[in-house]
Order: structure tokens, then sequence, then C-alpha cells
């Protein structure tokens, strides 16, 4: 099975390139959010034949509980607020009759993966930073929660394929008003690696 591995940022797999060349597994930068992700993989794929995407990167989490750096498996993800403000209330593009805002993955039936702790995600096109904002967040969603800027895309993209998906995000930081300072970006970046090199070692080789 050809796998292809997705990030935003060169850097979120910086330490993982001599593995992935090594082993003759592409990989795809496509730039941060969502139209970025959706145009870049989605060209990519009219021109390749991949069995598997394998989309990977940093995060924040909205459980203050959990550890930065460790690595979650994102089941599903959102197309954060995509719809309608009425008032006040929110109406879901579902309802509106639209078109869809939440993505599932897609594991390889016939792939045992390893054991890591499972999240919801939501795909933002505005990092959550205000107490206002992340309290409207736990009220509506629960933990553990993981916001990223690109994840549902992906997870269109492949539904609409047909193709496998899997999403891994390593936590860099909480969801909280925005403190640079707390952020464990490397940390989460070299977690994020070590599991990446070995899922593809111990599933896909």
């Amino acid at each position: 099975m050809k796998i292809l591995v997705i990030a935003a940022t060169l850097e979120e797999i910086q330490p993982s390139l001599p593995f992935l060349e090594e082993k003759h597994i592409k990989y795809l930068i496509t730039g941060v959010g969502m139209v970025s992700t959706t145009y870049a993989l989605t060209k990519y794929l009219q021109q390749h034949k991949i069995g598997l995407l394998l989309h990977v990167g940093i995060g924040g989490i909205l459980d203050r509980s959990a550890h930065l750096g460790g690595v979650y498996q994102i089941y599903t993800d959102e197309i954060f607020a995509l719809g309608a403000d009425d008032n006040g209330s929110f109406i879901p593009i579902e309802e509106l009759g639209f078109g869809k805002r939440i993505y599932t993955e897609k594991p390889p039936v016939h792939i045992r993966l390893p054991e890591v702790c499972k999240a919801q995600g939501i795909t933002v096109n505005t990092v959550h930073g205000t107490t206002d904002s992340i309290n409207w967040l736990q009220q509506r969603y629960q933990n553990p929660l993981i916001e990223s800027m690109e994840g549902a895309a992906v997870f269109l993209v492949a539904e609409q394929e047909g193709i496998y998906c899997l999403q891994f995000r390593a936590i860099s930081n909480y969801i909280e008003p925005r403190n640079r300072d707390a952020w464990k970006v490397g940390l989460a970046i070299q977690s994020l690696n070590d599991f990446i090199q070995m899922l593809i070692s111990r599933c896909f080789i």
C-alpha cells in the first residue's frame, strides 16, 4: 500500500525526513489552513495513486489535564462553525441543507494500529484565544478535543477519493488565551516524529 505522509509545515516532520526518504515514503507539505490543504492534496492525488493518507501535525488541546507532547489519534474532525449565525444561535450546514461539516477517519481494516488516546478534532480558521470563545467550546464539546487548521480538510478529500486516511497529532499547547511562553512545540514535534517512525515501521513496512 502506497502511503502519503501529509503535514501543513515542513518543521512538523523535519526529523522524519531521512527516515521517510530511506523507506521511499512520499510526503506532502500542504501549507497552513483548510484551503491550502484541500488544494495541495487534491492536486497531488490527481497525479499519484495513493492507498493511505497519513495526516500528522501538532495541535492544541482543550483538556488542561492532558500532558503536552502526547500523541492522539483523531477519529472524527469537524469544519468548525460551518453554517449560519441566526441571531446568536448557530445553524449547522447540514440543517441548512448545503453540505457537511463532520468527517471521520478511515483506517485500513487489515492493519492493527498502536494504541494511543483518541480525540475528536475541530478544524478552524482562527485559533481560539479568548476566554469567551474557549468557554463556548467547553460547553459544547467533550474532552479530549484537539484543534488544528487542516484535519477535516484531509478527511474530506479522503472521503471524496475513497482513500484510507488516518490523522495523528501531538499536543503542543492548551487551548487557552494565547500564551506562547507555555507552548511545548519542540517536545510535540519530537514526540510526533518518534511516533511516525514507529507507526510506519510497525504497521506499513
